[in-house]
């Protein structure tokens, strides 16, 4: 089933499936052609945003973030309360079932967060980092203390997926293909890093009659593959159409073009832990290099917005003044070259995904040209996504283009990429933003908090272990048989597809 490109159009249109009475009935599906990694059954061993949204809709969600009102709502709590900075208290929803008819209890959130913590396949234990205790007050209370107050806690909970304890008891890993959960979708089948089928659950309180009955998300990196399909009725939504096939989609009579503003910072990470980046005259020199404007306007054709930090407008954070110094100035660049002791320029293997992000080998290849300009003797090195990803998740890459998504409050970010032990991906460490850290995630009072914040961004642009770009405006390829409104987050939902009457 689904194993060649052949039989995608052929399944691509409708099913018949049998009613519980009456005549068959014809079954929906969409299918999207996206461009991220499919690791496992395990909901907790990849750290992508495709398998974020994905798990979210199986399982659900501890907490999600509304984009519309601006507010963190739960899949499970009705209301929850901060009953001193560093114990929070949940209250369940009633009435809660699993796919299977298993009712949601009290030990599955214990379960859920301990098994972040501990599974040796999880990817997100940073998430839950500052939860210490996960206590069951009364059947419906979950009590959750943290090692320090913890004022962003409803966005780390955004990526905890709540799974069954009892199913898990039972069955150990192999609980994770059945992946019951109470999300409007099912899962039905998921082959490792090439497709995953979802089955609508009719009685789900957030679907409609007009939303897929099957979801399906198949890995098709190339861009040209992704709109060839969307043309050739194998896929109906398209991810990531670069600028230059945007007309193209916009002029076939049965594809439309829908923008979204990306919540994904896209930057250029130095680990200080590998020569020649060890020095901060180095990563401020690659800041100089790069010339945004430019990159903006002739690669992306303008469907990009510089960002001067981790976020921008509509982010957590987000100030007009956070302190940026990094103009495009190649000649400053050499000059700080010269000032780490590297007067004949220095050689560098400079990382690009290709096939993840939106024309990111083209962006590469030019930011690799502005490098060389300014000093720098680069070789571009160009991996498969899975392979760069895994060893950049590692510690193993120095010098890397890439992007982190889903950052609404850049909390959990800061701390992963730039906190002192928060993950290899950097190896970045610094007592005084560490000190920084802390405080922002110690102050619950709004403009407080949104003050250190900045600071710690400030300090973090001076040190540069990473350089920030720019928040891609996304392109979605649409067959015109369906309605959708891409998430600020970039999870893609079911519910949130509508298919058009004929």
């Amino acid at each position: 089933m689904f194993t060649k490109p052949s039989q995608w159009k052929a399944l691509a249109g409708a099913l018949l499936i049998a009613g519980s009475a009456g005549p068959a009935v014809a079954a929906s599906r969409v299918t999207i052609a996206v461009t991220e990694t499919i690791a496992s059954t395990n909901p907790i061993a990849d750290s992508v945003n495709l398998m974020y949204g994905v798990w979210c809709q199986i399982y659900g969600c501890w907490t999600r973030y509304n984009d519309k009102t601006q507010t963190y709502v739960s899949d499970f709590f009705e209301s929850w309360k901060v009953e001193d900075p560093q114990i929070w208290v949940f209250t369940m929803k009633p009435g809660l079932k699993r796919h299977n008819g298993e009712p949601v209890v009290a030990e599955d959130f214990v379960h859920s967060i301990n098994r972040i913590k501990t599974d040796p396949q999880s990817r997100q234990a940073y998430n839950v980092a500052e939860v210490t205790e996960v206590l069951i007050r009364d059947p419906r209370t979950i009590v959750l203390k943290t090692k320090s107050p913890a004022a962003p806690l409803p966005d780390y909970l955004t990526f905890v997926f709540v799974m069954s304890k009892a199913q898990w008891d039972a069955h150990g890993r192999d609980a994770d293909k059945d992946a019951f959960g109470i999300g409007p979708y099912r899962l039905k089948k998921l082959v490792v890093d090439q497709y995953i089928v979802l089955e609508k659950d009719p009685k789900h309180p957030d679907v409609s009659t007009d939303n897929p009955d099957e979801l399906v998300f198949q890995i098709m990196r190339e861009p040209e593959q992704r709109v060839t399909a969307l043309f050739n009725g194998e896929a109906q939504i398209a991810q990531f159409v670069p600028p230059h096939m945007v007309d193209r989609v916009q002029q076939n009579p049965a594809s439309k073009i829908v923008m979204s503003d990306s919540v994904e910072a896209m930057f250029v990470a130095m680990s200080p832990l590998a020569p020649p980046f060890d020095k901060k005259e180095v990563r401020q020199a690659v800041g100089y290099a790069i010339d945004r404007d430019t990159i903006i306007k002739r690669v992306l054709q303008d469907q990009a917005t510089k960002i001067n930090g981790p976020v921008g407008p509509g982010q957590v954070g987000y100030a007009t003044n956070i302190d940026y110094k990094y103009t495009y100035d190649p000649a400053k660049s050499r000059e700080l070259l010269k000032k780490a002791g590297y007067s004949d320029g220095v050689a560098v293997d400079f990382y690009a995904t290709i096939g993840r992000y939106t024309l990111d080998k083209q962006i590469c290849e030019a930011i690799a040209q502005m490098l060389t300009r300014a000093g720098f003797k680069v070789t571009l090195k160009t991996p498969e996504w899975s392979t760069l990803w895994s060893n950049v998740q590692k510690g193993g890459v120095p010098f890397y283009y890439m992007g982190r998504g889903s950052i609404i409050d850049p909390s959990v970010m800061m701390q992963q990429y730039f906190g002192t032990g928060g993950s290899p991906r950097i190896g970045y460490s610094n007592p005084e933003l560490d000190k920084l850290l802390v405080k922002e995630r110690e102050t619950f009072d709004h403009d407080a908090r949104m003050k250190v914040l900045q600071q710690a961004m400030g300090m973090i642009n001076d040190e540069a272990p990473a350089v920030f770009l720019w928040r891609h405006q996304m392109a979605w390829g649409l067959s015109k048989s369906v309605d959708y409104t891409p998430e600020a987050n970039g999870y893609i939902y079911g519910s949130k597809i509508h298919l058009k009457s004929k």
